[in-house]
């Protein structure tokens, strides 16, 4: 398989990761009635999925850096940009519907979180080797 299609596909598989988990998740939490459908949340439900959805990118970066054909780091960094960017368009979209920190948050903390998933997978392959 060409490189740059692996490359591609190691960012999609991470993106993926981090999207699937986080729907799931917020499924599960909305059906055990902890968190509402009509989406209105308070404090302590944005922390829980703040802290749910930073675990989750910092896996899908570890999947992304594990699945990258060289320069790991470099695919988790990528990752990260596509994660601040949609963090970014939710900053605007959900501007009016949440406390403004939480999609602040979530804009700011994706290539740190990504990036840590790789340096994870990099240490571990080290420490293997």
């Amino acid at each position: 398989m060409n490189p740059t299609l692996k490359s591609i596909l190691a960012v999609i598989a991470g993106f993926l990761t981090v999207v699937v988990l986080s729907v799931v998740t917020d499924a599960i939490l909305e059906s055990a009635g902890i968190f509402p459908s009509e989406g209105l949340f308070v404090t302590w439900m944005l922390l829980l999925a703040f802290a749910y959805r930073t675990l989750y990118n910092v896996v899908g970066g570890y999947v992304t850096a594990s699945l990258a054909p060289q320069n790991p780091l470099r695919h988790t960094i990528i990752l990260g940009c596509l994660g601040t960017l949609g963090g970014a368009v939710g900053v605007v979209v959900g501007w009016d519907l949440s406390d403004h920190w939480y999609p602040i948050a979530l804009a700011v903390e994706a290539i740190p979180t990504c990036w840590l998933g790789g340096k994870l997978k990099e240490n571990r392959t080290t420490a293997a080797a």
